[in-house]
């Protein structure tokens, strides 16, 4: 991966999807797995961009709820790009592209959550923007619903990811 052109995109690491009722697929693998991943790209320099969802007025990821901030796992340190969102989709109603092309990034890593939801609408449309993706294959996450379990619908999502969109790859494979 060109270290100018590629960059780290984290979506919706926020404290509200770590203490919902229902449990969050392989939580602190996947915690693990951001962590490293944006241990790898601070590493090499490689701009990170993080979105953050705001949620409707009264819900646990209002804009400014505790639960609206990124999870302190990340350890912040003051020099990521962080998207607001009020859609799936990072893109829809933001300056995330504007961000990308100020910094010349082709290329995107793709993390975060949920998997069937904002990471799926994220990769279809940098895809669809022309950038080079690659999904991390466990780095990215979801829960059970009422009818398929998370860890399925994990599996089907990278692989759809990988017929059509995106390269995808766990996260030992990730080199910035």
């Amino acid at each position: 991966m060109e270290k100018s052109k590629t960059a780290l995109l984290i979506i919706d690491y926020q404290v509200v999807d770590f203490n919902r009722t229902e449990a969050l697929y392989k939580s602190e693998d996947f915690k693990n797995n951001i962590k490293s991943l944006v241990t790898s790209a601070r590493k090499k320099n490689i701009p990170i961009f993080l979105t953050k969802h705001n949620g409707k007025l009264g819900s646990p990821s209002q804009k400014g709820s505790p639960g609206w901030s990124i999870h302190p796992s990340l350890e912040l340190k003051g020099d990521e790009i962080i998207i607001e969102k009020n859609y799936p989709d990072s893109f829809q109603q933001t300056n995330l592209e504007a961000q990308l092309m100020l910094k010349d990034i082709n290329h995107l890593v793709i993390a975060g959550l949920e998997t069937e939801i904002c990471v799926d609408s994220t990769c279809r449309q940098a895809y669809s923007k022309g950038f080079a993706v690659t999904i991390v294959k466990d780095g990215h996450s979801t829960y059970d619903s009422q009818n398929i379990a998370a860890e399925q619908i994990i599996m089907h999502h990278n692989k759809v990811f990988k017929d059509w969109f995106a390269n995808v790859m766990d996260t030992n494979q990730i080199e910035f």
